[in-house]
C-alpha cells in the first residue's frame, strides 16, 4: 500500500486513512523526502484523523519525517491527531514540541499559511 501524496499550489498534503504497517511506514518517509525535493513544496500537512493507534516504530517514522522534511526546506503541520496517537507519542518519549499541530486539515493548512506568509 502507499500512502497518496496530493501536491496543492506548494503544500503536499497527506490524508493517512489506515494503521501502517513498518514497510508502509519507510516508503511514505521514502515518497514524501522525493516529492518535496521534485516539488520544491514549502510545507506538508499530515492529517492523521483515521490513525487510532501507532507503535513505537511508526512514532519514530513520523518524528523522522517532520525532522527530515524540516531539514529540505519544508514546515510540517500535523493534522487531526487522536488522544491514544498523542498518549502514545508522549509516553514513547517522541516530543514533537516543534512541530505545529491542528484539529483538522482546514485548520491546519491556516496555520501552515500563516506560518510561511505564502
Amino acid at each position: 500500500m502507499r500512502i497518496p501524496i496530493l501536491k496543492l499550489h506548494n503544500y503536499l498534503l497527506i490524508s493517512i486513512q489506515e494503521e501502517m504497517d513498518d514497510k508502509t511506514a519507510v516508503q511514505f518517509q521514502e515518497d514524501l523526502l522525493n516529492k518535496i525535493h521534485t516539488t520544491g513544496a514549502s510545507g506538508v500537512v499530515i492529517d492523521l484523523t483515521s490513525v487510532e493507534m501507532i507503535d513505537s516504530f511508526i512514532a519514530k517514522v513520523l518524528s523522522d519525517v517532520v525532522a527530515m522534511s524540516d531539514l529540505m526546506g519544508a514546515r510540517v503541520v500535523l493534522t487531526g491527531i487522536q488522544p491514544s496517537v498523542a498518549i502514545t507519542l508522549n509516553d514513547l518519549g517522541v516530543h514533537l514540541q516543534h512541530v505545529q499541530t491542528a484539529l483538522d486539515l482546514e485548520r491546519g493548512l491556516k496555520k501552515l499559511h500563516q506560518e510561511l506568509g505564502d
